[in-house]
């Protein structure tokens, strides 16, 4: 991770649509609304939020990208607070039934690599969500995989760095996941070796979802709510 940081915001942009999806989801809540986000990062995207008078939590397992995300804590009166927190653990410490929007995005819900802890993250996420409250998710679309043993993800990439992923299917450990960065100097790290993860599918997110007690779905391709399709590279969840 370490590695990582200094690309972070470049190879996971919070861009225009992401942050208008989010910002129009938010407004259509009693203000302030409540946004948690799993898997925060740098915390680019719950600044912008926070700086637009939203109540913002990010969770993140790394102590180092939390030390970045906090540096964004600069300005007053911004509701905004990080904590080094794993799913597993939220329900322990986070208010229940009180955040308006949930987000888990940039692929991070796959790293629940157990099915049982995939389904107590849905069940989880229901149980810290206020009534009519949201859950968003964002991750590539995992048909792709289609029996194949070995497969490329699209590579991410800026400038100065790309983050290279290939997903490979095993007899004994199920979905595994190598990764690799470029940096700026051209050299190749490897971030990633054999991790285990779960390439949740449409279909299963709906049924984990229905299981949880969530009755709506929206799936679309991007944050501009592009009809999903079977041929949609990306993935864009809305589950209230």
């Amino acid at each position: 991770m370490k590695n990582l940081i200094e690309y972070y915001d470049e190879l996971y942009p919070s861009d225009e649509t992401q942050r208008k999806f989010f910002i129009d989801l938010l407004t259509t809540y009693q203000a302030p609304s409540k946004f948690l986000r799993i898997g925060c990062g740098t915390g680019n995207l719950e600044s912008f939020l926070a700086k637009n008078g939203i109540d913002v939590t990010g969770l993140d397992t790394n102590k180092e990208i939390l030390e970045s995300a906090n540096l964004r804590r600069r300005f007053p009166n911004m509701a905004i607070r990080f904590f080094q927190m794993s799913t597993i653990e939220m329900t322990n410490f986070l208010g229940k039934n009180f955040y308006n929007v949930i987000a888990c995005l940039n692929d991070k819900i796959i790293y629940l690599y157990d099915e049982n802890i995939m389904k107590k993250f849905f069940a989880d996420c229901k149980i810290l969500l206020s009534n009519e409250g949201s859950l968003v998710l964002q991750l590539y679309n995992y048909n792709m995989l289609n029996n194949e043993k070995v497969v490329k993800l699209p590579v991410r990439e800026s400038i100065r760095s790309k983050i290279m992923e290939q997903i490979i299917q095993t007899d004994n450990d199920g979905f595994v996941i190598n990764q690799f960065l470029e940096n700026s100097s051209e050299k190749i790290i490897p971030l990633l070796q054999r991790q285990k993860i779960f390439p949740i599918l449409p279909e299963q997110i709906e049924k984990f979802a229905k299981d949880a007690g969530f009755t709506k779905f929206e799936l679309y391709e991007d944050y501009t709510k592009k009809p999903f399709t079977s041929e949609s590279k990306t993935l864009v969840c809305l589950i209230s």
